[in-house]
């Protein structure tokens, strides 16, 4: 079945998400977008003096409605509360939930992030037990090397003029370093750590300020997926380390890092989780290739001219190294 994301800017799906928000909350007196990118839709609904956002993702990412269901039914208090959804079409409503920490201006602040990883660490331990309730793929350490092969295969047979293609010198590095994502696989899947969700798009815009002493609450799970835990914490590693210009030694970094580490410290002792920590963000630039291929996967050739050359792009940023600590070599 052929899809564009130009659907979501045709009167058919207004009229469809009128029916969706009015059968929750009541005929919407303002129903209008507020983000539309070829990976998903955000519209804006007020209805009976309160304000409301629904959403719907492309077909690749199509799991969020069925995703954050099922996650606050399992923690509620970690995520955004859920007004309606409908998981058949990946139509998902949630109330005005306040500003997000970026919005509160905590950006600058490594207290901040370090409440966001602790909470979202938090809520990868309540879910780690439900995981096959989870409508989200899998990618686990060992299956790293085989993902990235198959990747380099694929992207770099494409075409030289099709955006989504490898460069071929990145391709030869890539696969000259498969033993290295191997070693880096085995270090991580030593600590033997459950498999449990991974946001992939974890920072400071994605979760809400609630009140009083409570958890954060997360949202935007279209990038999500289940891998081991530590990976998570590449996302805000790397946004903390552009936005206060830190090399990977900084102690602002591993204040964060470690927040995110001690969730874990009652299962594998602190200072080993450290020394794998390189490791496993290495790893999870994996997810982030997998989000993307989700996405590009209906993309128009417009929008592909655009954003087509992620996957190769994440793919490539495995050969660097990771925003704390040193990549392991072999």
């Amino acid at each position: 079945m052929t899809w564009s994301s130009a659907e979501w800017m045709t009167a058919e799906f207004r009229a469809e998400l009128r029916e969706f928000v009015a059968g929750a909350v009541g005929e919407p007196d303002v129903l209008e977008p507020v983000k539309v990118r070829p990976w998903s839709t955000v519209w804006r609904a007020e209805a009976g003096g309160s304000t409301y956002f629904a959403k719907q993702n492309s077909p690749g990412q199509a799991h969020e409605a069925a995703l954050i269901t099922a996650l606050a039914r399992i923690a509620p208090e970690y995520v955004v509360p859920v007004v309606a959804a409908d998981p058949a079409r990946d139509l998902l409503l949630t109330a005005d939930a306040g500003p997000t920490l970026r919005a509160a201006g905590a950006a600058d602040d490594p207290a901040a992030w370090c409440r966001i990883v602790t909470d979202a660490a938090a809520l990868q331990r309540a879910v780690a037990t439900h995981v096959a309730e989870l409508p989200i793929g899998v990618l686990a350490p060992g299956d790293a090397v085989g993902y990235v092969a198959d990747a380099v295969g694929r992207l770099a047979a494409l075409a030289p003029d099709d955006p989504r293609r490898l460069d071929p010198d990145i391709a030869r590095a890539l696969e000259a370093h498969l033993p290295v994502i191997d070693a880096w696989a085995d270090q991580v899947g030593d600590l033997d750590l459950p498999i449990t969700l991974n946001h992939n798009d974890l920072h400071d815009n994605n979760a809400f300020v609630p009140s009083g002493d409570a958890p954060l609450r997360f949202f935007d799970f279209g990038d999500a997926i289940l891998t081991e835990p530590l990976g998570a914490l590449l996302i805000p590693l790397n946004l903390c380390a552009h936005l206060w210009e830190a090399g990977p030694d900084d102690p602002r970094l591993r204040r964060v890092a470690d927040a995110g580490l001690d969730a874990w410290s009652d299962l594998v002792d602190l200072g080993t989780l450290r020394e794998a920590l390189p490791a496993a963000l290495q790893l999870a630039r994996l997810g982030r290739v997998e989000c993307w291929r989700r996405c590009v996967a209906t993309m128009t050739p417009a929008e592909l001219g655009e954003w087509g050359d992620a996957p190769a792009y994440w793919l490539g940023t495995l050969l660097g190294e990771p925003p704390v600590g040193r990549s392991p070599r072999m």
